[in-house]
C-alpha cells in the first residue's frame, strides 16, 4: 500500500539522519540528537500548513454548516474509539475497555452512525488511547524527538505507534470493502481521501490555536518540542505529568 510505502521511507529517513548526525555538533538536549533535521523539517511543515492545509481548512469551515462540521468530527471520532478499545485492552484497562466499546455501540446505533455522540449524552466519557500510549505504557521511551515531514512531531516510538493505529483504524479499509473493490489504486484512494478529509477537519477545528504557540514561545520549535514530550506523558500517565493545555497546543502541531 501507498502509505506503507511512504512510513517505510520516513523510518529510513530517521535513521539515515541519526548516522548523520552521529559525526555532527555536541547535542544540547540528549531527548533532541536530531535538532537540525528537526528544525528544517518543522520550517517545511509550518510552511505546508500556512500555504496549503490552513487556507484549504479555512474554506472548509466556510463552507460546512456547524451542525454538519460536527457530525463530521463525531462520525470519525466514533470510528477511532475501535482504536482506542483495542489499546485500552493493551493496556489492561478493561473496566474502560468495556466503556469505550459501549461507546461506540450506542454512537453506531442509536447516534446514526457516529454523526450524533449520543454516548455524551449518557455521560459515557472519551477517552484518549493510541498505540504509541500502549507502547509507553509497556516501557518503550518516549525519545529521541522526531519531526515528521507533514506528520510533525513525533519519535521512533511515536513512528511505529502511527503503523499500529493505522492497523486499527477501519478508515483504512474502507476503499477494499466499498463496492465490492478488493484491491487496487481505487481502493487505495478510497481510503486515503477518507483520512485527509479526516485530518483537514481536525485542522478546521483547530484554526486559531495557533496563535497560542506564536504568543506563548520565544522559540516555537523548543515550545513545540517540550509540549510534544508533555503530552505524551500526560497521555501514558493518565493525567499526571503535565498540564491539559498541553495535550491541546500540541494536537495544532500534529
Amino acid at each position: 500500500m501507498q502509505k506503507q510505502q511512504i512510513v517505510a521511507r520516513l523510518i529510513g529517513a530517521t535513521l539515515l539522519t541519526s548516522l548523520v548526525a552521529c559525526t555532527g555538533a555536541e547535542v544540547k538536549d540528549q531527548r533532541d540528537p536530531l535538532e537540525s533535521w528537526n528544525r528544517g523539517v518543522q520550517t517545511f511543515n509550518d510552511r505546508s500548513d500556512e500555504y496549503v492545509l490552513k487556507p484549504v481548512a479555512t474554506g472548509y469551515r466556510f463552507v460546512m454548516p456547524s451542525f454538519a462540521d460536527q457530525g463530521v468530527t463525531n462520525f470519525f471520532s466514533n470510528i477511532q474509539d475501535i482504536g482506542v478499545t483495542i489499546n485500552d485492552l493493551l493496556q489492561f484497562k478493561l473496566e474502560q475497555a468495556g466503556l469505550d466499546g459501549s461507546r461506540f455501540i450506542v454512537n453506531s446505533v442509536a447516534g446514526l452512525g457516529g454523526l450524533v455522540d449520543t454516548a455524551d449524552m449518557i455521560g459515557l466519557e472519551k477517552h484518549k488511547e493510541d498505540f504509541d500510549q500502549t507502547l509507553g505504557v509497556w516501557g518503550l521511551p518516549a525519545e529521541p524527538y522526531v519531526v515528521l515531514p507533514l506528520f510533525g512531531p513525533s519519535s521512533p516510538r511515536g513512528i511505529v505507534g502511527r503503523v499500529g493505529d493505522a492497523a486499527m483504524n477501519p478508515a483504512n479499509y474502507v476503499g477494499f470493502g466499498a463496492l465490492g473493490l478488493s484491491t487496487g489504486a481505487t481502493a487505495s484512494a478510497i481510503s486515503s481521501g477518507t483520512n485527509a478529509f479526516d485530518h483537514l477537519d481536525k485542522r478546521s477545528d483547530h484554526l486559531g490555536a495557533e496563535k497560542v504557540i506564536h504568543e506563548a514561545a520565544e522559540d516555537r520549535y523548543e515550545f513545540i518540542k517540550n509540549a510534544y514530550f508533555q503530552q505524551r506523558d500526560y497521555l501514558v500517565n493518565d493525567g499526571q505529568g503535565a498540564a491539559k493545555n498541553d495535550v491541546d497546543i500540541i494536537e495544532t502541531a500534529n
